[in-house]
């Protein structure tokens, strides 16, 4: 199995988190992104659109994060990342989506760039960007998740789920652009309890930095 990723990446993030907590060994394959590795002919041949992660098992590559995660839920059941009841798995996935869907791909790398390049926007002008979209999606989560948490250290019940594997690379970004976290004490607890698991720390963007 082969990863190709970025070590920055949240969408990497969140696979690598996943394959070290189903217990996968992986060869991690590192895509810079600063200088534009991913619009090689190489990976475009991997992935058209030009993206991380992508994951390689057989025959055709996997790409989009949630769904190469139910791609190894499926594949590897145990530990799941998903409950039991469909109830559940429909809370979760809502709370994986709103970050993976809703936060994250306004403040991806691309986005960022058009901001600084084209948009000629500064550096304050880009920080104040991701701040009001963190803010905006993190003021939702710390709602819901006030009523999904089963412990106050996981974001569904009190087990790793889909939406943890989400949450913790979503609150490294957030931490790294100097956003303001006070407001969400609960998303930060969550976070910091999970950030000591073994396979959260080993799957960490200062893990893979010098590759």
């Amino acid at each position: 199995m082969k990863l190709y990723h970025y070590y920055r990446s949240s969408a990497s993030y969140r696979v690598r988190i996943a394959l070290n907590l189903k217990g996968l060994p992986y060869e991690a394959v590192a895509v810079d992104l600063v200088k534009s590795a991913q619009r090689s002919a190489e990976f475009l041949g991997l992935n058209p659109e030009g993206l991380v992660p992508v994951l390689v098992e057989g025959e055709r590559p996997l790409t989009q994060s949630l769904a190469i995660i139910e791609y190894l839920e499926e594949t590897c059941p145990q530990p799941p990342l998903l409950p039991r009841d469909p109830q559940g798995r429909a809370l979760v996935r809502a709370l994986a989506l709103a970050i993976a869907c809703e936060i994250s791909p306004l403040n991806n790398s691309g986005v960022l760039n058009y901001l600084r390049g084209p948009l000629a926007a500064d550096e304050r002008t880009v920080n104040a960007w991701y701040a009001r979209w963190i803010g905006r999606g993190f003021e939702a989560l710390e709602k819901e998740v006030s009523r999904t948490t089963g412990d106050g250290r996981h974001m569904y019940g009190t087990a790793v789920t889909l939406a943890d594997v989400c949450i913790v690379p979503q609150m490294f970004n957030a931490r790294r652009y100097h956003c303001d976290l006070a407001p969400y004490p609960t998303l930060q607890r969550i976070s910091a309890h999970l950030e000591t698991l073994p396979e959260f720390a080993r799957a960490a963007p200062e893990a893979f930095e010098s590759a």
